[in-house]
């Protein structure tokens, strides 16, 4: 038994210590693959999504060093027909990338050197572990002989497989290195075939692109964006966290709220694990989100402004899904065209959830959307964020305040900053102004909009967020009427009677464009509940 070579089963047995839900049957389709020539296989998924958990469940698997029978009794990959067949049948190599990069950081070394020291280390122990192997000959050609003498493929698991991707993203030199040894194992003729019995490779990013295609083309990847077969063990599934709820007595649909949003149509709801094993742990239903490294990196795509894309930041917070095209990507931390290929990248770290058959993206739950509302705070955002931050928070200043003439000015701003005055053309143009020009309101209210209330269907219902001494606002757009018809509308349907039980002071707003004139007129009227 070796630390990168058959490490045996002590990190699966470790995570079987813990509260457990059964991913086991993830192992059969791997199981599926031994043999074919659709034997290399990448997972990648955000952060905390359980890649490492799965690369540690599949070396205690396959690990032909040690017996696990007792680990995986009464685990779901034991009701499979190919269980029995390939357990601990292999010789098992499982290199975690980021130790390699860690190493190479503590020793002041460029990361260009880590491909060479995985090679080196792999080297070392494999003459270790199988003495007859001659130390003169290179890593392949002992993998090679071992294969021979043994009569064990090799089961390749490699967890973080992107970090030096990610780590060395403006160093092309240690990127193609480490692509080549990913080669020289993954695409060759003379090695694959005959050592290499399955490949499992996770990371955040899929593999990276040479021009248009997989540098490792030989690959079936499975994305956050097109999961497949993956899909359900990509966190955990509705019935696992109804099921965790009921043990631990936690608010299912309070969770639910908090954690879920990550939907794929062959498996429906999934939740992000780590997320929901520390609510359940500590209680409570809080973002655990800024615990990761990966909350660290949104304000530097947030500020990256192509073409708009501070307008649909704004329109993910206030709730909205956007069109994206996903396929230019190219899997990388450096590379962006477009809006579209940082969205792509906010998908894949997590930020952002992906519906394939709309194309479209959003924000999937409480949890993230608590970060996305974290740049409101305005620490590490450039100056159009800052604007946009402060004229928002004045905006909602000047509503509270009754201040109509004020609200119809910062509305009028806000429209040409946005808007040509050609697609500024209909009460729904109207109604994207308002959207982003409350912006600031999203951490004191929940905003609702077309909400039927009274005789009719209210614009938009803005109510304040836990005990608060702050108005609740319904507001009524007109095009081409009168912001005191808005009003009127407002009363003679009764708009406010939705707000019945909120008990404290409410703010009816009224907002009228006159494509004639090209202004904005607003009227804010007070009442009580």
């Amino acid at each position: 038994m070796g630390i990168y070579i058959n490490p045996g089963l002590s990190g699966f047995a470790e995570i079987l210590n813990s509260d457990y839900v059964d991913m086991t049957a993830l192992i059969d389709l791997v199981n599926q693959t031994i043999g074919t020539t659709g034997k290399l296989t990448c997972v990648s998924r955000p952060r905390r999504f359980g890649k490492s958990y799965a690369a540690k469940m599949l070396c205690a698997y396959y690990d032909c060093s040690c017996a696990s029978h007792d680990l995986f009794a009464k685990k779901k990959i034991t009701g499979t027909k190919l269980y029995e067949k390939y357990l601990n049948k292999f010789n098992v190599i499982y290199l975690d990338i980021t130790s390699f990069i860690s190493v190479v950081k503590r020793k002041r070394k460029s990361i260009s050197d880590v491909p060479d020291m995985i090679v080196r280390t792999l080297h070392d122990e494999i003459c270790s572990l199988f003495d007859y192997l001659p130390k003169d000959s290179s890593l392949m050609e002992c993998i090679l002989s071992c294969v021979e003498r043994e009569k064990k493929q090799f089961v390749f698991i490699i967890d973080e497989w992107d970090a030096i991707i990610r780590e060395a993203r403006n160093d092309d030199v240690a990127q193609q290195a480490y692509l080549n040894l990913l080669r020289e194992w993954f695409k060759n003729s003379n090695f694959t075939p005959k050592a290499v019995a399955a490949a499992y490779m996770t990371g955040i990013l899929p593999l990276k692109k040479d021009g248009t295609q997989s540098a490792i083309s030989d690959f079936k990847e499975y994305s956050i964006l097109y999961p497949g077969k993956f899909a359900q063990y990509t966190g955990f599934t509705e019935n696992d966290v109804r099921t965790l709820c009921q043990k631990y007595n936690m608010p299912f649909e309070k969770v639910k709220s908090w954690y879920d949003g990550y939907d794929f149509s062959d498996a429906g709801a999934i939740y992000n694990p780590y997320s929901v094993m520390r609510s359940i742990e500590e209680k409570e239903c809080r973002s655990f989100w800024k615990e990761t490294s990966a909350a660290e990196s949104l304000k530097t795509y947030i500020n990256m402004d192509f073409d708009g894309m501070q307008k649909v930041i704004v329109e993910l917070i206030m709730g909205e899904e956007k069109n994206i095209d996903v396929s230019d990507f190219q899997n990388d931390f450096e590379t962006f065209n477009n809006r579209d290929d940082v969205l792509t990248l906010l998908i894949h770290l997590g930020y952002l959830t992906f519906n394939k058959d709309e194309c479209t993206v959003r924000i999937p739950n409480e949890e993230v959307r608590s970060e996305f509302r974290g740049i409101l705070k305005g620490k590490g955002v450039n100056a159009k964020w800052m604007e946009l931050i402060k004229r928002s928070r004045k905006l909602l200043d000047e509503t509270l305040a009754g201040n109509g003439g004020a609200v119809a000015s910062i509305l009028e701003e806000i429209r040409l900053e946005n808007y040509a005055p050609q697609f500024y053309n209909n009460e729904q143009s109207l109604r994207s102004v308002i959207k982003f020009g409350y912006l600031a309101a999203c951490d004191d209210y929940i905003k609702m909009e077309e909400v039927p209330s009274g005789k009719g269907i209210a614009d938009v219902i803005m109510i304040p967020k836990r005990l608060s001494v702050l108005p609740a606002l319904v507001i009524e757009l007109k095009w081409d009427k009168s912001s005191g018809g808005a009003i009127e509308q407002i009363k003679d349907r009764n708009y406010p009677s939705v707000l019945k039980e909120f008990g404290g002071e409410i703010l009816l707003v009224g907002v009228n464009y006159n494509s004639q004139t090209g202004e904005h007129a607003c009227l804010i009227e007070r009442m009580k509940s």
